[in-house]
């Protein structure tokens, strides 16, 4: 099998719209009907949301947990409701390899697992971190073919087709594709 890779210049926001159709196409020619996907503000949401309107794929969102930043979660509630109306999941988990664990577990794995994934750049690390978040929750089932999307900032700019575990199996999750991501 031949594919290519997409690469940009700069990472960002500018870069969602071709992410889109970038993971679209490969959805499609994979038959994958799952798209795990990271949002911060709902802002990539809102945008794949209306893409995926009238084509047989499921949303799954995450946003940053509750308590990662002092000014709460900025993912709209309102936007929660309104991918719960039409069969999507909002899922609100606790960032496995966040540094901020670091105190919890008493080690740095989960800061020496972020740095090692961002040798491949800071879409690789959020990637990895929800399809384990996803599946923790049920949203996603272990060994279930993915795609998943993340951004550097703000929007996407950073897809994978990746087969799905769960956090206590993470050597068993498996990035098969890369789709799309910044040039470093």
């Amino acid at each position: 099998m031949e594919e290519s890779i997409v690469y940009f210049d700069n990472p960002g926001k500018e870069n969602t719209e071709e992410v889109i159709n970038l993971v679209s196409e490969r959805a499609k020619a994979r038959n994958i009907q799952k798209i795990v996907l990271a949002s911060t503000t709902g802002y990539t949401a809102r945008l794949f949301l209306a893409a995926v309107e009238d084509k047989d794929i499921q949303l799954v969102v995450v946003p940053w947990q509750f308590s990662l930043r002092e000014e709460g979660n900025r993912f709209p509630q309102e936007l929660v409701k309104q991918f719960q109306e039409k069969k999507h999941i909002v899922h609100f988990s606790t960032m496995l390899i966040s540094s901020g664990l670091t105190k919890l577990y008493s080690t740095n794995a989960p800061t020496a697992l972020a740095n090692i994934l961002r040798v491949l750049g800071q879409g690789m690390k959020v990637c990895v971190e929800i399809i384990m978040m996803a599946c923790d929750g049920g949203c996603i089932e272990m060994g279930e073919k993915v795609i998943v999307v993340a951004g550097s900032h703000v929007g996407a700019d950073f897809a994978v087709v990746a087969t799905a575990a769960p956090s206590s199996k993470v050597t068993e999750l498996k990035i098969n594709e890369i789709i799309c991501k910044p040039v470093l």
